[in-house]
């Protein structure tokens, strides 16, 4: 029963995330959403001490998001800027496979040309 549990809450955890991407400027979205469906995938047979890891940066990211959109919703007149800047300490305990698709990652965030070229509906 407590492997259905966690599937549960994996199941949420990843649920509430891409709906929180919603949120987000399109071409973030896209690239948020691939990302999280990529890593949730890359970790379904993780050891369980990377699953405690992996399951406990998400939620800490859901709640940075979550934050931050609740309070781009408020004050809608300021530039909003999502994300949060990673402490050395973190960057230290990193793999580097770990480090390398941070690098892509910023990389492709930063690009003037997405590789995601996505537009919104006009209705």
């Amino acid at each position: 029963m407590a492997a259905a549990a966690h599937v549960s809450k994996v199941r949420s955890l990843y649920k509430r995330i891409l709906v929180l991407h919603r949120f987000l400027p399109i071409d973030l979205r896209a690239l948020g959403d691939q990302y999280v469906k990529d890593e949730f995938r890359r970790h379904k047979s993780a050891s369980a001490e990377e699953v405690k890891n992996f399951m406990t940066e998400w939620e800490n990211y859901k709640d940075t998001l979550q934050v931050q959109i609740l309070e781009a919703t408020e004050d809608q007149r300021s530039s909003v800027k999502f994300g949060a800047n990673l402490s050395e300490g973190k960057l230290n305990n990193f793999g580097d496979d770990q480090i390398g698709q941070l690098y892509e990652l910023m990389l492709e965030s930063t690009k003037s040309t997405r590789q995601f070229d996505i537009q919104e509906d006009s209705k």
